[in-house]
């Protein structure tokens, strides 16, 4: 496309802007709407999934011993675990750090009922490795594989918890997809709307513009514009607004509900923002692209 031509483009697709205005404030606002709520359903999702990697990362399998393993034998199971598929870390507990974490859980501020145990550990022969893994779906075969080592009398695992993250996180990403496909089809739909009162306004000059003989892309080009720019708007304003809301409702919930400090951790908002800005960006534009082209293809034949 020529310069001139360009320039041309970009200018009547600011004019349809401008000769549609009421239409076009609608499609702004509700393109902007449709990118907040994705973009706050996207904050909530990536921090929830956070929350859920990192109490994943705190679920551990617990590796036993046969009593008459020795200690190159147990070595050797740690490094067969640590290289397993699925396993994030392998952390050894000695059977004197496992009794004094069971005194510390069950006897607390009375330790003095424990000293009758000073010589005689009742947990000498619970030394184990605690297995965790990359992700808890995976727990299954990592279970299998510690079995399967010569040297293991027992393996210890939760099901109930490894279930309920995996069906957690499966849920968020069926949700995740059902929401931002009603999203994006509301945005196509308007701006699709607004593109055709814009053709509808200048059909006897597309009409005319036909006959001496404009290409299809020479007529399309404006239209083509026009979605463009109101889905960049559309999406920079939203985009700009929960960037600095992000922090602000991170801080009133923290404070609000000051018990959650010490069982979630919120990603900053440039983590967030990573992912987000260019996303938010590639969706304005691609609605706007999208509902644009195709509903102006429809009307080329004049």
């Amino acid at each position: 496309m020529r310069i001139s031509t360009f320039g041309y483009s970009m200018k009547q697709g600011v004019k349809n802007i401008g000769r549609n205005k009421m239409f076009s404030m609608a499609s702004i606002a509700t393109m902007a709407a449709c990118i907040f709520l994705f973009g706050l359903f996207y904050s909530i999702v990536v921090n929830f999934s956070h929350i859920v990697e990192k109490a994943e990362e705190g679920v551990a399998i617990t590796v036993l011993f046969d009593e008459s393993a020795t200690q190159a034998a147990k070595d050797r199971i740690g490094k067969q675990l640590a290289e397993a598929d699925g396993v994030l870390s392998v952390n050894y507990v000695s059977a004197e750090e496992a009794w004094e974490s069971f005194k510390d859980d069950y006897f607390g501020d009375s330790k003095d009922l424990a000293d009758g145990f000073k010589t005689d550990n009742p947990l000498r022969n619970s030394d184990n490795y605690e297995v965790y893994m990359e992700d808890v779906s995976k727990q299954k075969s990592v279970v299998e594989f510690a079995q399967s080592l010569e040297g293991v009398r027992k393996v210890n695992k939760s099901d109930i918890v490894a279930k309920t993250l995996t069906s957690v996180n499966k849920l968020v990403g069926y949700v995740s997809v059902t929401i931002i496909a009603i999203l994006l089809g509301v945005s196509i739909f308007l701006i699709s709307n607004t593109v055709t009162m814009g053709i509808t306004v200048r059909r006897e000059e597309i009409a005319i513009m036909k006959y001496i003989g404009a290409k299809d892309g020479f007529v399309r080009a404006p239209f083509v514009i026009e979605g463009l720019l109101i889905g960049i708007v559309g999406a920079l304003i939203p985009l700009v607004l929960l960037y600095f809301m992000y922090d602000k409702a991170i801080s009133y919930i923290m404070s609000k509900f000051s018990l959650l400090n010490n069982i979630m951790e919120f990603l900053p908002v440039l983590d967030v923002y990573r992912t987000l800005l260019p996303v938010g960006i590639a969706l304005g534009v691609g609605i706007g692209f999208v509902g644009s082209f195709f509903t102006i293809r429809k009307h080329l034949k004049v």
